[in-house]
């Protein structure tokens, strides 16, 4: 047995723990069949050596789990009874016990803490000594000063970007170098010119006046013996957001309702070092750092900024860097949102797209095809006289000149706004450009003032290329069938959901970036098949509780950065991802972690939405079925009522869970109450027209309609009483026959899955290659390689994540994998034996290991090839009049099976039908 990928649930890094608890997890990997976990026990210390040994000294233990009997291996609370120590390293291992009473042990894990008990700097005046009259008042705050931070927010007092540089002597080489920083906007850190991480857009967007995101590195071997320098490049973002006079800037778009959170960009800065001897120094931001004016004169994070190469100090962040000419840097206030640890995954760039086509449309512009549409850093290399002026545009669509175009005539702003201007050095060699603090979303770039041909005068441009940005989640699934067109499909798809994953789930990442929160949780079961979204979903949680307003409403977005009205700041179908995410994070990934802080903000969110029911419990306010006939409300009663339904389901499994027994069965009985309002005004069993029961809209009360989307939540809810069941999937078949999709980003994902239990692939792959829209083909044939906004040709956004929910249905239903308990514990193996695929194949790396299923058809014979990892158990279903099924582990053949299903422990499996 070798346990592997062990982790803390709910942080994707852990150099800057600042959690009173935390949950342990762990996976395993055997070859031994039948083997399984009997026991664990987990052990933790500051003193990695103490952990060296099969029989730790116990008393150098910070904390001991024992020995617990069991199976369990993820969600595994560790408290310690005073807490844990600020800035100090830790070192955990788990040892697992199999059916054998052998012991395995995993290898040492290390984590770093933060300041669990601090969560504000100091202003300036708080670390001098001028108030000596006020010593006692601030007595305790000195005291504790091993737990508190030390460093304070720094800048030039401007709201331009900045430089900020501190130079330092060491006369001995650290054991650990641990840097904490958050710089506002968004930063850049350098340690001796070196990149201090990969990350871009550090830290992660959030209300900054409730929660400011630092994040930490491990910077030991960018340290030397001598000299040293730390280097930060600080721009705007959206917490000083800058329209830059002739750019577009969404948030100030239309009515400017757009209020920055602060006017003065920011740095805060400590670097720990840790020595032999056991010694530890700290080195702070403070008034002895410079600063000077950035060579980016405009950070604009809609893609636009401005960058003159002639301001550029070379070597800036070295060493030996003469900073006589910067200024000292100003203490300043900083935001006033309290510090926490940056615990969802960094933004990364990825995958690099090289033009597939390079044209010049017209002299002094040359534009570029990347062949594929996602989230980009655009980079271009270019050559040419001092003080040339290039100007970088980006685009989804192009026109029929090959530049750059924003088809929707209401955002032609968009498409004269978005640009970058670089001014060249024009010292001789090639100058690379590539943006700081912002991203868009494009296909195209078009270059202007430069030539592709050195005889022309203009800057010559030698490269331009987009490099894919977003979320560093770790990735864990692909899937291929034998159909081309799906194949391209499932493309789209998978490039529209990475190029929506930041600090937070966007449904655009082009001319909105906004947290809209219904693609968090619509899209959550099929965004799980591509990315580990459990860290990332935590910190969007954190979102939603700051955005909550004091009556309870949660908005429809977290961050709120421009302030909606109307349905477009309460809807439940948006604001329920407060009361869906703890019982996502439960289903997907095991983990309870975030439902002690959820538990509270759902059940006023709860007595809010009380407020707003009508008819004695039917909720119908909302946007409906948003995006049907483009954007057009519909079906209120029946999605925003399900949906309410849903949240006080979620909430009492949340009361359950914290032992709030009383206050599990008022939501149960409360939600009773709502099924029977929902039957009540919803079901018509006594139309004499149709032969059976089904559920209208109340649209055009009182007009019944029997529509597809209002027979889906029912079904999908489990709002439909026993008695109906037969007759309700009857009237949804029915509807749904002619195979036209009708339905909205909301109704789709309830769409695909009642079309999925009616086992009717014919009809999703009908709809979905529809010659007209609303049709995803029709997309892929006219040349799109990710999902559009609406059911349009032309929209204004080209990568809109929202109508994906179509994902998930070709995994659990046509490569047939599903989870049934939490976290993969028990899956399904379904595939769709009735479909016209000869050939899927598919993987997800789930929390306890791959998974992964290959099925093949020739004639009447069926193979399927199964991975099943430790510590889970997989159903494979088998269809209908099945004469036998011959199943092969590792090469040896177990037995025959016939009937309608097979369960199977972990290991490889052939299993012949």
């Amino acid at each position: 047995m070798q346990i592997s990928r062990c982790g803390i649930h709910g942080f994707h890094e852990v150099l800057g723990i600042d959690a009173d608890e935390i949950r342990f997890y762990w996976a395993i990997e055997t070859d031994v069949k039948g083997e399984t976990q009997s026991a664990y026990q987990v052990l933790l210390s500051t003193d990695s050596e103490s952990l060296e040994s099969q029989d730790p000294d116990k008393s150098k233990l910070a904390w001991d789990s024992g020995r617990v009997e069991g199976n369990a291996q993820r969600n595994i609370l560790c408290k310690l009874p005073d807490g844990f120590k600020s800035t100090c390293s830790y070192f955990w291992r788990v040892c697992v016990w199999d059916s054998s009473s052998n012991v395995h042990q995993s290898s040492i894990q290390h984590f770093f803490t933060g300041y669990p008990r601090s969560r504000l700097l100091p202003p300036y005046s708080m670390n001098q000594t001028y108030m000596p009259h006020s010593s006692l008042i601030f007595r305790t705050w000195f005291e504790n000063e091993h737990d508190r931070w030390k460093a304070v927010w720094i800048g030039d007092g401007g709201d331009k970007p900045i430089y900020l540089r501190k130079s330092f002597p060491l006369s001995r080489r650290p054991t650990r170098a641990i840097l904490f920083a958050s710089g506002l906007g968004h930063f850049n850190m350098t340690v001796n010119s070196r990149a201090a991480s990969s990350h871009r857009l550090d830290p992660g967007w959030t209300n900054y006046h409730r929660r400011v995101q630092f994040t930490s590195y491990d910077v030991t071997e960018h340290l030397n013996v001598g000299d040293n320098a730390l280097g930060a490049h600080v721009g705007n973002g959206f917490y000083a957001g800058d329209k830059g006079g002739d750019r577009f800037f969404w948030p100030t778009y239309e009515d400017n309702t757009y209020v920055r959170y602060g006017n003065e960009l920011c740095l805060f800065c400590e670097l720990h070092l840790f020595y032999e001897d056991g010694t530890h120094d700290t080195i702070i931001s403070d008034p002895t750092w410079s600063v000077r004016k950035s060579a980016t004169t405009l950070a604009n994070i809609y893609a636009s900024e401005t960058h003159d190469r002639r301001l550029y100090p070379h070597g800036w962040d070295s060493p030996a860097f003469d900073d006589n000419s910067w200024a000292p840097a100003k203490p300043l206030t900083g935001p006033r949102g309290h510090l926490f640890y940056q615990t969802q995954p960094p933004v990364v760039l990825h995958e690099t797209f090289e033009p597939v086509k390079t044209y010049s449309p017209k002299p002094g512009v040359a534009c570029f095809d990347l062949g594929q549409n996602a989230s980009t850093m655009v980079q271009i290399i270019a050559e040419g006289a001092a003080g040339s002026e290039i100007i970088v545009r980006y685009s989804e669509t192009v026109n029929e000149e090959g530049l750059v175009l924003m088809p929707d005539p209401l955002f032609k702003e968009f498409e004269t706004g978005v640009f970058s201007r670089i001014y060249l050095a024009g010292d001789g060699k090639p100058e690379t450009w590539e943006p700081d603090f912002s991203f868009t979303s494009a296909r195209y770039i078009q270059v202007e003032g430069v030539s592709l041909n050195p005889d022309e005068g203009l800057p010559v441009i030698h490269s331009a290329v987009g490099r894919h940005i977003s979320s560093a989640a770790r990735r864990l699934g692909t899937m291929k069938t034998d159909k081309e067109d799906v194949n391209s499909l499932l493309n789209a798809l998978f490039w529209t959901f990475n190029s929506n994953l930041f600090s937070y789930h966007t449904d655009c990442p082009q001319i909105e970036k906004f947290g809209w929160l219904e693609v968090t949780h619509l899209l959550a079961p099929a965004t799980q098949y591509i990315r580990d979204m459990e860290s990332l979903y935590t910190k969007i949680l954190d979102d939603i509780l700051d955005a909550q307003e004091p009556n309870g409403l949660v908005p429809t977005m977290a961050p709120e950065i421009r302030y909606m009205c109307g349905p477009l700041h309460d809807t439940i179908t948006w604001g329920c991802a407060l009361c869906f995410l703890p019982d996502i994070l439960l289903r997907y990934y095991g983990s309870t972690h975030v439902i002690a802080k959820a538990y509270p903000a759902a059940v006023r969110y709860m007595e809010y939405m009380y407020t707003k029911e009508r008819k004695g419990g039917l909720i119908e306010h909302g946007l409906g079925d948003w995006g049907r006939d483009i954007a057009f409300g519909n079906h209120q009663a029946n999605i925003e009522t399900a949906i309410y339904y849903r949240c006080l389901q979620c909430v009492e499994m949340m009361a359950r869970e914290l032992g709030k027994m009383e206050e599990a069965e008022r939501f149960n009985q409360w939600a009773a109450r709502i099924y029977n309002v929902y039957n009540q005004h919803l079901l018509v069993t006594n139309d004499p027209s149709r032969p059976y029961a089904y559920y209208t809209s109340l649209d055009n009360f009182p007009e019944r309609d029997r529509t597809t989307i209002a027979q889906a939540m029912a079904l999908q809810y489990e709002l439909v009483p026993d008695e109906h069941k037969k007759e309700v999937m009857a009237a949804f078949v029915d509807d749904a026959s002619n195979g036209k999709i009708r339905a909205g980003e909301i109704g789709l994902r309830y769409l695909w899955n009642t079309l999925a239990d009616a086992r009717r692939p014919d009809l999703v792959l009908q709809m979905a290659r529809q010659e007209e829209h609303p049709s995803y083909m029709r997309f892929l044939r006219r040349g799109e390689t990710t999902l559009l906004e609406f059911w349009q040709d032309e929209c204004r956004s080209k990568c809109h994540d929202m109508l994906g929910t179509i994902y998930e249905w070709f995994y659990s239903a046509v490569l047939g994998l599903k989870p049934i308990e939490n976290a993969y514990r028990t899956f399904q193996i379904d595939p769709a034996y009735e479909a016209e695929f000869d050939y899927v194949e598919g993987t997800v790396d789930c929390p306890f290991g791959l998974i992964s299923v290959k099925f093949q058809r020739d004639g009447s014979k069926v193979n399927l090839n199964i991975e099943v990892p430790f510590g889970t158990s997989a159903i494979v279903k088998l269809p209908q009049g099945v004469l036998e099924a011959g199943v092969t582990r590792e090469g040896e053949l177990m037995e025959k099976f016939s009937g309608e299903q097979i369960q199977l422990d972990h290991g490889r499996y052939e299993i012949q039908i």
